[in-house]
């Protein structure tokens, strides 16, 4: 794993050198879906702090049995544990104020949802939209079409901060559709951003996986999401 990690933190420094890009620019959240405590007990040895988990119980349950370890302070310094599957509207109670950023907001009911949960245990949650780029109806996210009144809807809610934009292209896409999804990404950010909306900030970008990471950073990504890049092939849980 510190191998195939190394080797993942070098190629983020090539892809941004490539367009100017300041590596530090770019953080890496390792996805950690049904990875057992032991193997992140390993990477956080190796220097990864930033931990994205697809489903929300199995998150809680890696943060719980971390904690209940008898490992010294400096163990749990900095760790930030981020939402990055999709999320339904009866798992937000669980999600906020445990995970410090959620990734896959596809909804404004969800975005209320949050809100409403964030005021009710006087906490401020940082979010960001998913973004159906492609189109793809086997992919969730919001059309482009209505990020941007979205975005202000967002904008009046006390409880939430929108940080970015996310998106995951096709799977099977070529490398030309690939940047091209990234590219309407950043635009759209661009777009909105300049519009200085109060209590908005959409400078994070979360794009790019094991897969097109190194495409993603070319086109802008501020996060990319890697899971097999880092620690192989997983097996599948149902």
């Amino acid at each position: 794993m510190r191998d195939a990690l190394a080797q993942t933190v070098d190629a983020i420094a090539v892809a941004a050198g490539k367009v100017g890009r300041d590596p530090t620019s770019v953080r890496l959240i390792a996805a950690t879906k049904t990875l057992s405590v032991q193997h992140l007990v390993m990477a956080i040895n190796a220097g990864l702090r930033i931990f994205g988990e697809n489903r929300v119980q199995e998150g809680l349950v890696k943060m719980h049995a971390l904690t209940a370890r008898d490992l010294p302070e400096q163990f749990f310094a900095n760790l930030s544990w981020h939402m990055i599957g999709h999320l339904q509207k009866n798992k937000v109670k669980s999600v906020v104020g445990n995970f410090d950023l959620i990734h896959s907001v596809d909804s404004l009911a969800l975005a209320q949802a949050i809100d409403d949960r964030a005021r009710s245990v006087e906490t401020s949650q940082q979010i960001l939209l998913q973004v159906n780029v492609s189109g793809e109806s086997s992919k969730y996210g919001l059309s482009p079409t209505v990020v941007r009144s979205t975005v202000h809807e967002i904008a009046s809610m006390k409880h939430v901060h929108l940080r970015g934009l996310m998106t995951i292209p096709p799977f099977a896409g070529t490398e030309k559709q690939t940047r091209a999804i990234f590219r309407r990404l950043r635009s759209l950010a661009t777009e909105i951003e300049s519009e200085a909306i109060d209590g908005v900030e959409l400078t994070e970008l979360s794009m790019g996986m094991s897969d097109d990471y190194e495409i993603a950073i070319e086109e802008g990504a501020t996060m990319v999401r890697i899971g097999r890049g880092i620690f192989g092939e997983r097996k599948v849980v149902s």
